[in-house]
């Protein structure tokens, strides 16, 4: 094929890539995109990097670190918002992106999407709960205020404190509305949990307030870095944001919502007057109690008095019989001795003389004893001859034999004993060694120094009294 000839100019890619970014920038220098966020990541440079959608198409976006604080709001994955800054474009790669100066939410419908995603969320996590309310005190010393120093809000309760019962107030001044409001918000509801510090009371209950507006107004009060510091904090919270038609997240976080900052002052003090009547009230009632529980305590008394019996009439009857037995106890001892003296008399003479028994008991002694002579001699004859007659019809020569066998048995064990008797050693010569307990000794060794001693010699006993090298006679004892 040959070259045709043209007319139309040839650029290089870094020339055609140039072209296009003068014109991007130049015709989209200033440009207000609307779409969801998307694919949002923020870099450890502090840069935020997403897209921005809608049904026809999608758009990168970047936001700079440099413009991210006053951008309006944080950019968050399915938030549909306005997005206002210019279009760039990315030679290198032949990439165009959105630079983002400014983010606001796309209409109110958007907004409370965005709410609505938020309040489930944090419900989840049980953030709402009933069961974590804290009961507001009856009377508190100190009130905390979070709100706009300038303003209604302010003025209307503390006027309204001053009315019903007057108490200081620590007040700490934050925006309630644009940019790094929810910020200061969540940061002064942790500074006044925080409290006490550099010599400043810690309040008894805190009200976060503002006045009424728009949607757009009120995010604030619907930012989760104030719904968590609120969740948090330990102090007893009211919330009074907006009129009494508005509602915002902070009014489930909180302990108690009020529909209007005078209304939440209302909640925190109760009017001075009514809690005057109300003691009063109750110290009519409590002496009227105390009157009542008297009349009756006496009344009972009285009654129970009249039932008693009459102690001085028990006592003098008491008195009388003890009197009488003391008397009687007197007499009862002489009387009993008599009562036993005749007794014993009367029993002394049913008994009979001991000389008579005595003499009777002799006689039938004597009676017994002679009857056992004259039966016992007449047995022993008969006994005798008897034996005899037994002896001559027996022969003497086996029963000699058996007397003469018994005894030769009798010396051999007579023998036998006399042998492994220890005397038939002592009269060889030897000596038996005992201690004073009369233990036999053995070894020398076993002999201390001036130990007593016992020898048994074949003919006596000696004691004496050991010194290591010989041995002291101190007498001898008999056999």
């Amino acid at each position: 094929m040959s070259d045709a000839p043209t007319n139309a100019p040839e650029f290089s890619v870094s020339e055609l890539s140039g072209a296009i970014k003068r014109t991007l920038e130049t015709a989209f220098a200033r440009i207000r995109v609307r779409g969801e966020i998307t694919e949002a990541k923020t870099y450890p440079s502090g840069h935020t990097y997403f897209s921005l959608k809608d049904e026809g198409g999608k758009i990168r976006a970047v936001l700079w670190k440099t413009v991210a604080g006053r951008a309006g709001l944080k950019p968050e994955n399915g938030t549909e918002v306005i997005a206002t800054g210019r279009i760039s474009a990315y030679g290198d790669r032949s990439e165009y992106q959105l630079v983002v100066e400014r983010l606001e939410y796309a209409g109110e419908g958007a907004l409370l999407a965005r709410i609505e995603n938020l309040r489930k969320k944090l419900a989840a996590e049980g953030l709402f709960d009933p069961g974590r309310k804290q009961p507001i005190p009856v009377l508190p010393a100190l009130i905390g205020v979070i709100t706009s120093p300038k303003g209604a809000v302010l003025h209307d309760i503390l006027t309204t404190i001053a009315r019903r019962f007057p108490r200081p107030i620590l007040l700490w001044p934050v925006p309630v509305q644009g940019e790094g409001a929810a910020e200061r918000i969540a940061a002064a509801i942790a500074a006044m949990d925080r409290l006490p510090a550099h010599n400043i009371a810690r309040p008894d209950v805190l009200i976060v307030a503002r006045g009424g507006g728009s949607l757009e107004d009120l995010m604030a009060f619907n930012e989760e870095i104030v719904l968590r510091a609120a969740a948090a904090c330990r102090l007893p919270l009211i919330s009074a944001v907006g009129h009494e038609t508005d509602t915002t997240l902070i009014d489930f976080v909180a302990d108690r919502r009020a529909p209007t900052p005078t209304a939440a002052a209302e909640m925190a003090i109760p009017p001075r007057a009514e809690l005057l009547a109300d003691v009063a009230q109750k110290h009519a009632r409590l002496l009227g109690a105390i009157a009542r529980t008297t009349g009756e305590r006496r009344l009972r008394l009285n009654t129970a008095a009249a039932r008693l019996p009459d102690l001085p009439g028990l006592l003098g009857n008491a008195r009388i019989r003890l009197d009488d037995r003391a008397q009687r106890l007197v007499l009862a001892l002489p009387n009993l001795l008599a009562a036993r003296r005749t007794r014993l008399v009367a029993v002394e003479r049913h008994i009979p003389d001991p000389r008579v028994l005595l003499a009777a008991r002799a006689g039938a002694l004597n009676l017994l004893a002679l009857r056992h002579r004259n039966g016992l001699v007449p047995f022993l004859h008969r006994q005798r001859t008897l034996a005899a007659a037994l002896l001559g019809r027996v022969s003497p020569a086996p029963l000699a034999a058996r007397f003469r066998e018994s005894a030769a048995r009798l010396e051999g064990l007579s023998a036998r004993l006399e042998g492994a008797s220890y005397e038939a050693v002592l009269a060889r010569g030897f000596a038996l060694v005992r201690d004073k307990a009369g233990r036999p000794v053995t070894r020398a060794s076993d002999i201390r120094s001036q130990a007593k001693l016992v020898l048994r010699f074949a003919d006596g006993e000696m004691k004496v009294t050991a010194d290591g090298t010989s041995a002291t006679a101190q007498g001898a004892l008999p056999l």
